[in-house]
């Protein structure tokens, strides 16, 4: 899939074309029903500031799958006492409800 093909949806969308379009890898061939069409130039731009943008959330996309599940985040930071109070009050309140099962 080129990157054409992987942005040109999204690209469309945000310059403001609502109708279907038909393409090749690299380029639309027709609008269809799109009154004001962007440009080529405009559309590429648009490509272009879209795979900088994907590009550059990277380390995020890296990281995300190596942090210990969010289940595990919180419950750690309840045992810390990270928590004001009356969220405490709350969690311990489900954990009563909920006992783990020996």
């Amino acid at each position: 899939m080129t990157k054409f093909q992987l942005y040109v949806s999204q690209a469309s969308i945000n310059l403001g074309a609502s109708k279907p379009f038909s393409s090749t890898e690299t380029e639309v061939l027709n609008w269809m029903d799109n009154e004001n069409p962007p440009t080529n130039e405009a559309l590429n731009a648009e490509i272009d500031r879209l795979e900088t943008e994907y590009n550059a959330q990277a380390y995020a996309r890296t990281r995300k799958p190596l942090y210990p599940d969010i289940g595990d985040q919180l419950d750690d930071l309840y045992k810390q006492g990270a928590f004001s109070d009356e969220m405490a009050a709350k969690i311990k309140k489900v954990k009563d409800d909920n006992p783990k099962p020996s």
